[in-house]
């Protein structure tokens, strides 16, 4: 009997597309993505560096010439013009500033930089030519080189970046460290590696779209935290999952609700946040310490570091604090807004608080 050859030959795509067609196509699409984003990467890299080497032999020309303030304006415009005839696009003059400041700002702390640049060469830059862009805009060093680390070390987006430097993180960091850590905000980041480096003053959440002068409630505030959690997230900080919202528990037959769990895997203990509409007063201080006792005790492994707890409050008097926990509790307050902070408000606070720490040493 013949077989009928041309029906087996119909039912074999079939058959890879069930079984083997399927991991094919996901394989490839993964090593699609995987080199657009590589070219992607390396495209952006090339381009800093690039801008980077502009800018060198742009200051280079300049001290062989005339005074700066005539001769640079001129010089930038008539470069300007000569290269966007040639290349198009991207080298207007505001553009050619920037390559100009950029290697000003850079090249003391980068002199292993190559003349020829190269993406495969040894390099510092890690962020595309639009983040340098914004970091241009920052003045201060230390600040500057504490947003390059975060943005690179966190992958924030340049919308991320536009809304941390706005949230003004650096100076609400730093009014939560001592000198010393503030020095380490510069040279390392973010680092997470005790409880009080998480801190923020203030947590800025004005992402959740609450006016400030309306009426709201705790449970309101809670529902917007929920409805928003990745931004929030992200303003907590570093290694942050959230577990639970309400969390119950029953002790002598009474139950009582944590508004919001967290687990944060670096310091690898959980984080418990109250949210308080006023100020703060020494029963929610007492409350939370019962809170953060009956994690330490029944929830938390034997692994695992003691539990913190936070109290997110519109006001926070330091005094009732100090008076109410015992110097090593791990409970923390601090205030939070529903706008972005004037940055110059924060820095007049920075450094009144660094003229305090020069009075007490």
């Amino acid at each position: 009997m013949k077989k009928n050859t041309s029906a087996l030959t119909r039912t074999l795509p079939v058959t890879l597309q069930t079984k083997v067609f399927k991991g094919l196509v996901e394989e490839i699409r993964r090593l699609i993505q995987s080199a657009r984003q590589t070219a992607a990467s390396t495209v952006n890299t090339l381009q800093v560096l690039t801008n980077f080497e502009i800018g060198r032999r742009i200051v280079e020309h300049e001290q062989q010439g005339a005074e700066r303030a005539e001769y640079g304006k001129e010089l930038l415009k008539e470069l300007s013009a000569r290269l966007t005839v040639e290349f198009g696009k991207g080298f207007s003059e505001r553009n050619l500033e920037y390559m100009r400041k950029f290697f000003l700002l850079w090249r003391e702390r980068l002199p292993e930089i190559s003349q020829k640049p190269s993406a495969k060469s040894p390099h510092p830059f890690t962020l595309s030519w639009s983040h340098y862009v914004l970091l241009l805009t920052v003045k201060n060093r230390d600040e500057r080189a504490f947003y390059e680390i975060e943005s690179a070390q966190s992958g924030w987006s340049v919308p991320e970046l536009k809304r941390q430097l706005a949230s003004g993180l650096y100076e609400r960091l730093a009014l939560s460290r001592n000198k010393k850590q503030v020095r380490l905000l510069a040279e390392k980041g973010h680092t997470v590696t005790q409880p009080s480096d998480m801190l923020k003053d203030p947590y800025v959440l004005e992402f959740l779209g609450l006016e400030e002068k309306a009426a709201y409630t705790e449970s309101d505030l809670e529902a917007a935290i929920i409805g928003k959690l990745q931004r929030f997230l992200l303003e907590l900080g570093k290694g942050f999952l959230f577990e639970a919202r309400q969390k119950r528990f029953t002790f002598d037959e009474d139950h009582y609700f944590v508004d919001l769990v967290f687990y944060n895997r670096l310091l690898r203990c959980y984080v418990l946040v109250d949210l308080k509409l006023d100020k703060l007063t020494h029963q929610d201080l007492g409350q939370m310490q019962m809170y953060v006792n009956y994690y330490d005790r029944f929830v938390k492994t034997a692994g695992e570091n003691p539990t913190i707890g936070i109290l997110l409050c519109k006001r926070k008097k330091s005094a009732i604090i100090e008076l109410t926990l015992p110097k090593n509790a791990n409970i923390f307050a601090s205030q939070y807004q529903l706008y972005l902070p004037s940055k110059e408000d924060l820095k007049k606070r920075l450094m009144e608080w660094g003229e305090e720490i020069e009075d007490e040493s």
